[in-house]
């Protein structure tokens, strides 16, 4: 029994080598999901936060132009 655990183990490790492609692709999907998400949730108030700072610059100077769309 236990011959055959150590077999099983010592297969897996010469089996994993290092980070295949389907791995980074995983983690590349998941950071991106992740960005997604925190864009849609935080957006509209970085938006606010931009474009109050945007008012109060254009207050303050009377010349810049700022966009928000």
């Amino acid at each position: 029994m236990w011959e055959t655990i150590l077999v099983v183990f010592r297969g897996r490790e010469r089996s994993e080598r290092g980070a295949s492609a389907v791995e980074y692709g995983l983690l590349l999907t998941g950071i991106t999901a992740l960005i997604v998400v925190v864009v849609f949730a935080f957006g509209d108030n970085v938006l606010d936060l931009f474009s109050g700072t945007c008012d109060s610059v254009n207050d303050a100077r009377g010349a810049a132009q700022c966009r928000t769309e």
